[in-house]
């Protein structure tokens, strides 16, 4: 499996676990010539734009220690632009989901 492919099942795995969760995906691998988002989900009004960051053991550290100062900038820039381009006047938040292993498991998702 390449790497694009298995980033696709583990993002794939994410909205999954999110739909489960009791939200809905409205979007995934949203992008523009300057930014992307993995997942757009929504729950009771709020849009929630999530990150997914997979490692494949845990030697390798946790998927969210990736969720650097740098990659909340870019974040919320892709969020702005969604927000913007749709004229969403709710609430909206970002959020990340860990996934790891073989197979691709949630390990924690988190509000940012």
């Amino acid at each position: 499996m390449t790497t694009t492919e298995t980033g696709r099942y583990a993002e794939d795995c994410a909205a999954a676990y999110l739909r489960a969760s009791g939200y809905k995906v409205i979007d995934q691998n949203w992008r523009t010539r300057w930014c992307e988002i993995d997942i757009i989900t929504q729950k009771r009004g709020i849009t929630y734009f999530v990150e997914v960051k997979y490692r494949a053991k845990a030697a390798w550290g946790d998927g969210l220690d990736a969720i650097t100062p740098k990659k909340l900038q870019q974040m919320a820039f892709a969020a702005e632009l969604w927000v913007n381009e749709r004229r969403w006047t709710g609430g909206y938040q970002l959020m990340a989901v860990s996934v790891a292993g073989q197979p691709p498991q949630v390990v924690d998702c988190i509000e940012l």
